[in-house]
């Protein structure tokens, strides 16, 4: 992200995040706004695509409608929509795609393969292996897109604690005790992770809430990347730990 910084991008208080720099580029930072929305972009394709495959669309036409949304989002008159009471970035987005969706593919004008709108490249084949390896769900489509939005940010969560551990010399010791961090998994007993990793299994039980903390912290990092206001965060994640079960 860029260094510099649009005077009002501080005044809801909680500045240098991505949302509140796209908030402020309606203001006339355009290239901070856009590269920041671009980032949030990039944490949201997977869920826009599933929706739009979830709503009966083709592979090819889903892959040609994510790429339009997101082209004529960043590179258009997508900030022209934002407005501070949409200060939860999942909710703008989706009432926006349900827009494009309405006034673009349904009019005949979606923007066709081979045609000069990728702007980043998106992983059609991942995406369509994914999907089809998702377990058939009887939800609404923005029911799955609220769970598929949860998964990412634990995704990317996990990714940039991973890296925080590579870095630090503890790749290892990252995944040996990762198990531990998913939600009703069955992982080793800490008196195996110790023999395994050569330690005690005191240092481990010490590693192990670490990490667990860590994980924590990545994970509020990455949601308030996606909020307007700070009191937001713990309200998404609420909303996560509903829409994960947990």
């Amino acid at each position: 992200m860029a260094s510099a910084r649009c005077p009002d991008a501080r005044r809801s208080g909680f500045a240098d995040t991505h949302w509140s720099v796209v908030l402020a580029a309606r203001d006339g930072c355009d290239a901070e706004g856009r590269s920041a929305l671009d980032t949030l972009c990039r944490l949201y394709w997977y869920p826009v695509y599933a929706l739009v495959r979830g709503r009966g669309y083709s592979p090819q036409d889903a892959e040609d409608l994510t790429q339009g949304f997101f082209h004529r989002l960043i590179a258009k008159d997508g900030l022209r929509q934002v407005q501070p009471s949409k200060g939860r970035f999942r909710h703008f987005l989706l009432a926006a795609l349900k827009n494009f969706l309405s006034n673009e593919w349904d009019k005949g004008r979606a923007l066709k393969r081979g045609g000069n709108c990728t702007f980043w490249s998106l992983d059609a084949l991942a995406a369509e292996k994914r999907y089809a390896e998702e377990p058939v769900d009887g939800n609404a489509p923005d029911v799955l897109y609220d769970r598929r939005w949860a998964l990412r940010l634990l995704e990317h969560s996990l990714r940039q604690l991973r890296e925080e551990y590579v870095v630090a010399g503890k790749g290892e010791l990252f995944e040996t005790l990762k198990e531990c961090l998913t939600p009703g998994s069955a992982p080793a007993s800490q008196t195996e992770l110790a023999r395994r990793l050569g330690k005690s299994v005191e240092a481990v039980a010490v590693a192990i809430h670490r990490l667990r903390r860590r994980y924590g912290e990545c994970l509020r990092d990455q949601i308030a990347q996606t909020v307007a206001d700070p009191k937001e965060v713990d309200l998404e994640l609420r909303d996560l730990r509903a829409i994960l079960g947990g």
